[in-house]
């Protein structure tokens, strides 16, 4: 029973606990209080749940019970009169807020606090990680190319900045969204690409980060229909409906020329082109929709011989003048190689690894290891793969990159 118990918790931790976490900071107005109370109400859990059952809402139980451990806690700490006072005044029924939709939407005040512009760029992301997909200081390092204590610190002084100045836990208001805008989408993308593929771990996806990620982007689009908010939307449509095809039953991946197309959600890839399109043609076309346009080429050929190569290079070329970029350098480089050959695509993914700046990224080793491989140069193809192979802590990418080299012996 404990044992089944315990994982009935992990599970949810794993799925609701980035919405709890939103709902108990606004609730309790502190990132540290919050995080604080929602591990008491997963032990309180652990000891209540086993002998009183289940309860019918799990997470409204989850919620109320991190909103008074917190209150407890002022409590006792006895400081914060003030706050105190206005946590115990607040009147919430957590169950009469998942009805009414308002304890999902705790996560877009979370990402537009998280993206505040009083806090630095480069904290903004690293903390919107932190809190949104739980992800741990040393995965976020890893996402940035940073060490963990500098990582950390960016965290705790953004954390900080927020408590001591009182920046307001909300949807800005119309007039203000347009500014803020930027960092929000930067934060929903870097959202859905922890649940496309995630930085660690023995799966390669988190459908419940990317799903959430579309929610939050559908509901972006309804606050304020910009150009590259469609772009975006269609971005992380026409990904999404891919990931049926990327793993097969047993969790391997599926590399994209190898798909089951017919496994794609055509749904969502008329969906995608549909914004897609109406953002190319509203005349100011950002980054985003680039992408969009390159991941819409993709989903209109059946296959990869059908695929047409020299126009993604042409937008990766247009990508590239708008939002350079090594990791876009590299994608236009296995571009050309499809277009050009293996040899020409080489000799790009040769100047990036000259140029030094992906030194720690494992997919620009794993493109060299298969252009080599291409090209007969089973020893270059072996020590590229190797190299991949340090680079990444993913499962499913582990044994992809094994696989390659016992196949070249």
């Amino acid at each position: 029973m404990a044992d089944s118990m315990r994982r009935l918790l992990e599970q949810l931790y794993r799925t609701e606990s980035g919405r709890i976490l939103a709902t108990l900071i606004r609730l309790l107005g502190d990132f540290d209080r919050a995080e604080e109370s929602l591990h008491e109400a997963l032990r309180a859990a652990l000891e209540q749940w086993p002998a009183e059952g289940i309860p019918e809402n799990p997470v409204a139980w989850l919620i109320s019970t991190g909103r008074f451990k917190g209150i407890d806690r002022l409590r006792r700490e006895a400081r914060a009169v003030s706050s105190l006072d206005a946590i115990e005044a607040t009147s919430f029924d957590p169950l009469v807020a998942m009805s009414d939709g308002s304890v999902p939407d705790d996560h877009l005040r979370l990402i537009f606090i998280c993206c505040h512009p009083a806090l630095p760029a480069e904290s903004r992301a690293a903390l919107a990680l932190r809190e949104i997909c739980g992800l741990t200081t040393e995965e976020i390092a890893r996402a940035f190319l940073s060490s963990p204590a500098a990582t950390a610190q960016r965290i705790v002084r953004a954390k900080n900045t927020i408590r001591d100045d009182r920046l307001p836990y909300e949807v800005p208001p119309p007039a203000e969204l347009p500014a803020r805008l930027a960092s929000a989408l930067q934060v929903i993308y870097l959202v859905f690409n922890e649940g496309y593929s995630a930085s660690a771990g023995d799966s390669l996806t988190r459908p419940d980060l990317s799903g959430e990620a579309i929610r939050l982007g559908r509901l972006v689009h309804s606050l304020l229909p910009d150009p590259e908010v469609k772009g975006l939307l269609a971005l992380m449509l026409l990904h999404e409906s891919r990931r049926q095809a990327r793993t097969a039953a047993d969790g391997e991946i599926i590399l994209l020329d190898e798909q089951d197309r017919s496994l794609w959600d055509r749904t969502l890839i008329a969906e995608g082109i549909v914004l897609v399109n109406a953002a190319l043609g509203a005349g100011r076309v950002g980054p985003y929709t680039l992408q969009a346009a390159i991941a819409a080429v993709h989903a209109k050929a059946s296959g990869s011989a059908a695929t047409d190569w020299a126009g993604l290079v042409t937008w990766y070329d247009r990508l590239l003048r708008l939002h350079s970029s090594p990791v876009v350098a590299l994608n236009r480089a296995v571009a050309v190689a499809m277009r050009d050959g293996p040899a020409a695509g080489l000799e790009l993914v040769d100047g990036l690894i000259r140029d030094g700046h992906l030194d720690d990224y494992h997919l620009l080793y794993s493109a060299r290891a298969d252009l080599c491989r291409r090209l007969g140069k089973t020893d270059e193809a072996r020590a590229s793969y190797t190299q991949a192979l340090a680079n990444t802590r993913q499962g499913p990418e582990r044994r992809f990159l094994e696989r390659r080299l016992r196949e070249l012996g």
